[in-house]
């Protein structure tokens, strides 16, 4: 058995047959298997918590450097030099408590539960002999084998197979003569939602323009996994991104920001200017010397 499946695939696997088996035999709900996906899409979202919060905490920081005057300096006094106008950038990063790369550690981390996950949808739902076989090498002995082969059908589709909605009135035209493909619909226009959110912005125009291009081609590569490969994990890519959605909109509503100062208004002000004029004049007084000079000429 290699490193990957025994710190990988084998805890995910078995982490999906434990829910399933409490979801399903134990309380008797159907679909249990596509539950079992959505209740260990929200632990890895916990479990990554920490992470992905700093790396909002990043993009909100990011967001609100690029109105920072200092920073705004460095842009204009550098534009011509990349290499000093990086080292400045950096050293602004450094005094502010910016992290520039924060965003990147939960991508990375991202990979391995992809692969992972798909990996254990797969050979979880095997369902012919030769396929149970190797699949019974990966399950831990705690797993009750009672709850296997697993039923793959949730909603209207099967996990196991890339999802398709079929609508009969479409059957036998091209491209979407199988059905339409629901969810790769749903991974792309939630892909693109949490990209805008949750990416911090790059300073320069080559650093603009490549988080732009991030920002389309990601969501695309990812609506493309969702449209070929099986409907697990596109239901894996739904849930993560609605998560990460509103993890990112609640941080913005409830991020603490200064209260703006009341503004004086007009005539209150110009009263509170001429009560402390008057009260200047009134104050002052000539000298006693220059006084008694007065009095006796």
């Amino acid at each position: 058995m290699n490193i990957w499946d025994s710190l990988i695939l084998n805890p995910m696997i078995n982490a999906l047959l434990y829910i399933y088996d409490f979801l399903g035999p134990t309380l008797g709900l159907a679909g249990a298997f596509g539950l079992a996906i959505i209740v260990f899409t929200i632990l890895i979202r916990v479990v990554t918590l920490p992470l992905t919060y700093k790396q909002q905490q990043s993009t909100q920081k990011m967001q609100e450097l690029q109105k920072d005057k200092e920073y705004i300096k460095i842009q204009e006094k550098y534009k011509g030099d990349r290499q000093k106008l990086q080292e400045e950038q950096m050293k602004l990063y450094k005094k502010l408590g910016i992290n520039p790369f924060a965003g990147c550690v939960p991508t990375i981390i991202q990979l391995p539960v992809i692969f992972g996950l798909y990996g254990a949808i797969i050979r979880s739902l095997a369902d012919s002999p030769t396929p149970l076989l190797e699949f019974s090498k990966h399950i831990y002995t705690s797993v009750s084998s009672t709850i296997i082969p697993l039923n793959s059908q949730f909603l209207w589709m099967d996990l196991g197979q890339p999802e398709r909605f079929a609508i009969p009135a479409l059957e036998g035209l091209p491209v979407v003569g199988d059905g339409l493909p629901v969810l790769a619909v749903i991974v792309i226009i939630t892909s693109y939602l949490q990209t805008k959110l949750t990416t911090p912005p790059q300073p320069g125009a080559q650093g603009a323009g490549m988080t732009q291009m991030m920002g389309i081609y990601m969501p695309l590569l990812l609506g493309w996994f969702a449209y070929t490969l099986a409907a697990g994990l596109a239901l894996y890519f739904v849930v993560s991104n609605v998560l990460a959605i509103g993890q990112a909109l609640l941080m913005k509503r409830f991020r603490s920001e200064p209260s703006p100062k009341p503004k004086k208004s007009e005539g209150s002000g110009r009263a509170h200017l001429k009560g402390k004029s008057d009260g200047k004049a009134k104050g002052k007084k000539n000298p006693p010397g220059k006084q008694a000079r007065g009095k006796g000429s």
